[in-house]
């Protein structure tokens, strides 16, 4: 990890924001196109000549970037030369550079090559045997095929032990299917779509969309209210789901289960309610340096209001992790609530909950409680809130390929009957009188109104679909294919896996990376126009990328359904877009500029 804040020069330099204006540019106008190189890297779009875009098409700017164009641009211009691209995405309505018709198109010879390579041959190639081979003929093809082999990179070879798993139920998502590309593009110029980005959301199962379908058909009605047939099974599935949930993370009581509108909102109801009515100056609240805004922004609101004091762990910049020295050292009396993930959105770290739980109890107050922010690690390992130990845990449903809008906060049963509500209105009362309200025990006084009936039935849905695969089978899945990406990536030159090592047993099967020469969102933008579709920006996690000496980081992330394919076809696109956006700083207009930091960079998406 860098020691301090790099320079553009590491993070992007003009020269790559040169080709992601010259490209989003160009497709504005109806075209993509994509400089020559020096290199025989063949860059994923297609190629126009510079004559016909001119300076103009940018406006007015001063920015170094901008001039990097203006130059490059002049270069093509007097060389004459530029490059179609194959297997290109975008049609271009601008005349193509006659020079294309001696470019070998490499990605379409890889199949047919990797054939040859493994002792198959071609549909269109004879194979004949002749009697007059001899001995030193075949001892020589023999030591031939065992060079190529042995020249052939471990991943060619390498096989998941599960590989089964999404090969079996990839059907189910209709989406993984589909192609992608610039909106009005024919099918055939689209690509297949690479889905590499389920921390942020998950996709949906046909068992989830189909019994979200049925209800609006067949049992659409508001629940708990009514005693006609419609409302008494609206009732019974949404309450199923709540059943679903606490059996899905071994709660002692089905009541201990709140619906929510995700995690976000989970542990805001902590923090306004259960916080704001314990916490008074002098008291503590610490979170981890790692931890999502979401973890981090209430706390600060409800500390403020209280005069409570909050503190940060610091991150272990060498092992990828919060610092549990140093959260050690922290741990007083005065301490009230900690409050931390179980699995990091950007790190892929598995925090030791054990050893967190056993430090608070020891250390800290009495009656300090323990928040776990579980998005990332209920979706893809079996979670056990009692083995756990702690007081709350909130988590998001879209996440484990539930519909958006839905999530849940466990907490203890006598502990959220001890809460404020949370919101006030119907279903949360019990009696209601002029001037003053009692309020139903939990779960009804934390879910005011009419509830997301359809999104929790969805949830439930979705929980019931990865029973059917199985917690364990998919945790063990994700963890070998997570470690196989991350191996390959370390193998990326100019690539820097943020997190721990691809060694640690405890990680996740999401890796956030950041490269030499070219931004974030740069890069997933130029590997969208490959179909493969990962995430860019802090990930809401503004003080962790600070704290690693960046302000942004690319993340692919994993789930059961992807494949060993996905994670080579990224690798490659990848690979081929850092060789391109290296071969255009070797060709001029490269460099970092002075003021070109960080900070005042606005990447185009």
């Amino acid at each position: 990890f860098p020691s301090e804040e790099p320079s553009r020069s590491k993070m992007a330099s003009p020269s790559s924001r040169s080709a992601a204006a010259l490209a989003l540019a160009a497709a504005a106008g109806g075209a993509l196109m994509c400089l020559p190189a020096a290199s025989a890297f063949v860059p994923p779009s297609v190629a126009v000549s510079p004559a016909h875009v001119s300076p103009s098409t940018f406006g007015t700017c001063h920015d170094d970037g901008c001039a990097s164009i203006q130059h490059i641009l002049e270069t093509q211009a007097a060389s004459s030369k530029t490059r179609a691209c194959p297997d290109r995405r975008y049609s271009s309505s601008l005349s193509m550079s006659s020079d294309v018709e001696n470019e070998t198109d490499v990605s379409s010879d890889a199949p047919a090559a990797a054939e040859k390579a493994n002792g198959a041959h071609a549909p269109d190639e004879k194979v004949t045997a002749s009697s007059s081979s001899s001995p030193t003929d075949a001892s020589e093809d023999t030591a031939a095929t065992d060079a190529d082999a042995a020249d052939e990179p471990w991943w060619k070879s390498f096989q998941l032990n599960d590989a089964a798993l999404p090969e079996s139920i990839r059907a189910d998502f209709p989406i993984l299917s589909t192609r992608v590309g610039a909106a009005g593009a024919d099918e055939d110029e689209k690509k297949p779509l690479i889905y590499l980005d389920s921390a942020a959301t998950s996709q949906k199962p046909t068992y989830v969309l189909d019994r979200l379908t049925d209800y609006y058909l067949k049992a659409n009605s508001n629940v708990h209210r009514g005693a006609h047939c419609l409302s008494r099974e609206a009732t019974s599935q949404y309450e199923g789901a709540r059943d679903a949930i606490a059996d899905f993370v071994n709660a002692p009581s089905r009541n201990e289960i709140v619906f929510t509108s995700g995690a976000t909102e989970a542990i805001n109801l902590v923090a306004y309610t259960y916080a704001r009515s314990t916490l008074k100056e002098g008291d503590v609240v610490i979170i981890s340096e790692i931890e999502h805004h979401s973890n981090i922004v209430p706390w600060q609101i409800v500390c403020e209001e209280s005069g409570a004091t909050l503190k940060t762990i610091p991150v272990d910049k060498d092992a990828g992790t919060p610092d549990w020295s140093a959260f050690e050292d922290m741990l007083d009396d005065d301490v009230k609530i900690v409050s931390v993930q179980h699995v990091s959105n950007v790190l892929g770290c598995v925090n030791p909950t054990d050893r967190i739980v056993e430090l608070v109890r020891s250390k800290a107050h009495a009656d300090a409680k323990i928040v776990f922010d579980a998005c990332q690690s209920v979706p893809h390992m079996k979670v056990d809130v009692q083995a756990l130990g702690c007081d709350f845990l909130a988590a998001s449903g879209h996440k484990m390929c539930g519909p958006t809008g839905i999530g849940f906060l466990w907490g203890r049963e006598e502990l959220l009957n001890s809460m404020p509500p949370f919101m006030g209105g119907g279903e949360m009362i019990d009696e209601v009188y002029n001037d003053r309200s009692t309020f139903a025990p939990a779960p009804a006084r934390f879910e005011a109104g009419t509830p997301a009936i359809a999104q929790a039935i969805g949830l439930g849905a979705a929980i019931e679909y990865l029973n059917k695969i199985g917690m364990e089978r998919i945790e063990k899945y994700e963890h070998e294919l997570g470690a196989y990406l991350h191996r390959r990536l370390d193998e990326v030159p100019g690539v820097a896996v943020l997190g721990p090592s691809a060694e640690v047993e405890d990680r996740a099967a999401l890796l956030s990376f950041v490269c030499d020469q070219v931004h974030p969102s740069d890069l997933s933008t130029f590997l969208d126009m490959e179909g493969v579709a990962i995430r860019a920006g802090h990930h809401c996690c503004q003080p962790l990328h600070r704290a690693l000496g960046c302000s942004h980081s690319a993340r692919a992330s994993l789930y059961f359904y992807n494949t060993k394919e996905d994670a080579d076809v990224f690798v490659e696109k990848l690979e081929e877009t850092l060789n391109f956006f290296g071969s255009i700083g070797e060709n001029g207009g490269g460099g970092g500029a002075d003021g070109d930091d960080d900070e005042t960079f606005v990447p185009f998406i």
